[in-house]
């Protein structure tokens, strides 16, 4: 969803700008661009098992269900080659952020010298996370292997992740789910579907476009 803020605010155009030229590079897989972001799902389960249907037929459910708490899901997205991981954990601490870039970094792409990670400002995303979590080396190595570009705030539209979560929330998500296994399970059959398609988003906003359309949030200078 776009959300702009007032008018004549640097610090909006100042890390909207260095985002879209972020996009501007040309593709090196030394050099992936990612985004990653996270959400939550509520975990529902049925009171009643939902009544045998024939094909072509809606889903017929109690309106009685079971709330079983909430799961975390990260998602990383590389536009580039139409290719995204997601992960689902119970909580959304510092500690489940820092396992998450471990793996981005080790095992998602594990050859790329080092990875551009847009992310908005959440008080997680930070490099403080890996020192709160692993020994000094560890963090060290990992933040190493990372350059953090940051939303503005309000402008998390910016993150291409977003658009996936959009995706994923739409066509996997929109139904009764009702533990962290099933979770699981159903979100990686869907990130595997799309990667074997490599479905990517296109995009198109510049900062040549953000000083046009967005020219109220620029400051103003007399002549």
């Amino acid at each position: 969803m776009w959300c702009i803020p007032p008018q004549q605010n640097a610090a909006f155009v100042a890390d909207m700008e260095q985002v879209l030229d972020v996009y501007q590079r040309p593709y090196d897989p030394r050099y992936p661009v990612i985004g990653m972001d996270e959400s939550n799902k509520q975990l529902i389960g049925d009171v009643q098992p939902p009544l045998p249907v024939q094909p072509g037929q809606v889903t017929k459910e109690d309106c009685n269900d079971e709330r079983h708490g909430t799961g975390n899901l990260f998602i990383a997205f590389e536009p580039a080659r139409g290719q995204r991981y997601v992960a689902v954990t119970e909580r959304r601490t510092r500690q489940d952020w820092a396992h998450f870039i471990q793996s981005i970094v080790d095992d998602f792409w594990p050859a790329a010298e080092r990875i551009t990670l847009v992310c908005d400002q959440l008080n997680t995303h930070y490099l403080a996370s890996l020192y709160e979590t692993f020994a000094p080396e560890e963090a060290h190595r990992l933040a190493r292997k990372l350059e953090l570009v940051h939303t503005p705030k309000h402008g998390s539209w910016l993150n291409m992740a977003e658009i996936e979560l959009s995706a994923l929330s739409r066509q996997c998500l929109d139904r009764r789910i009702a533990d962290l296994v099933l979770l699981a399970r159903e979100v990686v059959a869907w990130a595997q579907e799309r990667n074997e398609h490599a479905t990517t988003v296109q995009w198109r906003f510049t900062t040549a476009d953000a000083r046009v359309k967005l020219v109220s949030l620029y400051p103003k200078f007399l002549p």
